[in-house]
């Protein structure tokens, strides 16, 4: 019998929070546990002390979760709850995702301070964003426009884009979502045109491996489809080595038994991609995943990767 609060790891952004109060929420009405059997311990990650340079500068996805991850494998903390998409394909020995929340949008969300669509932006304008594969994608639709590295939470990025900073911003539909902003997107951008990152609007648990009482505790609230999907996607990123030093797109659908999946590479100027589809059973996501990095691989041609430095 649990006596002690179960200590959940997380970062200290509003949106960071927001995913380990609801994944709180969750276990609370799976197992009829009253809230004081949950501690949230928020830990600060060099990702979020560095702000001022851009991730493929710095190190890459693992800055968001190297320091929770020493904890969750001291045993300081008994998981740990992220967004999807910051988790590197090569997880820490002895830890893995465990279990993912239903899954929200995936799409990204273009705010605008005067043109409400990204295609409407006056030539030259300036677009910020933290993220390579946007940054790819927006040179790529628009090969005229000013993109600039915009980094910070999600209220530091639209106060930086309030103050004038850009002519626009992008962010996950799915973090606005959980901020209640639903007001800020003015434009809602078509995953086909403008693939979302693997994993985006996934939130997932990280714990140790053979920790059964973790795992019995978090069984109750994994959704399948969610992680059939993103296992999909991982499988697809981890084939083509994606950090946040690529810009790789790739999305998967999951009806029934069977998972969809598109994908999408580009070189960072935006101006050379590939795109590829792939369908399959459910029990065979990872490898759909994998073959289709492989074959987007082969098709791309070696060359094509050398830019990606």
């Amino acid at each position: 019998m649990q006596t002690k609060p179960f200590r959940i790891g997380t970062r200290g952004s509003p949106l960071a929070l927001a995913q380990a109060y609801e994944t709180r929420a969750r276990l609370m009405a799976a197992h009829g546990l009253p809230e004081e059997m949950f501690e949230i311990v928020v830990l600060s990650t060099k990702g979020d002390r560095i702000t001022d340079r851009s991730l493929a500068l710095i190190g890459g996805k693992g800055l968001f979760t190297e320091e929770i991850e020493a904890q969750l494998s001291s045993g300081e903390l008994d998981f740990a709850v992220h967004s999807s998409k910051d988790m590197p394909t090569k997880l820490p020995e002895g830890l893995h995702l465990s279990a993912f929340l239903p899954r929200e949008d995936i799409r990204d969300a273009f705010i605008g301070r005067s043109a409400k669509r990204l295609l409407d932006l006056p030539q030259g304008a300036t677009v910020g964003s933290a993220s390579l594969r946007r940054q790819a994608l927006i040179r790529r639709l628009r090969p005229d426009l000013n993109v600039i590295v915009f980094r910070g939470q999600v209220d530091t990025r639209l106060a930086k884009l309030a103050g004038g900073e850009a002519d626009a911003t992008l962010l996950a539909y799915a973090g606005l979502k959980r901020l209640g902003k639903l007001d800020v997107p003015t434009e809602i951008l078509d995953p086909v045109s403008f693939p979302p990152a693997p994993a985006q609007g996934a939130i997932c648990i990280e714990s140790r491996v053979g920790d059964a009482r973790m795992e019995n505790l978090l069984a109750a609230i994994d959704d399948r489809p969610t992680r059939t999907a993103v296992t999909c996607e991982r499988g697809f990123l981890a084939t083509l080595d994606g950090s946040c030093r690529t810009p790789i797109a790739g999305y998967a659908t999951v009806e029934g038994d069977h998972v969809q999946f598109r994908g999408m590479i580009l070189t960072p100027d935006g101006s050379r991609f590939h795109e590829i589809e792939a369908s399959g059973p459910a029990t065979n996501a990872a490898t759909l995943g994998e073959e289709a990095g492989e074959a987007i691989r082969a098709k791309a041609g070696a060359d094509f990767f050398e830019s990606w430095g």
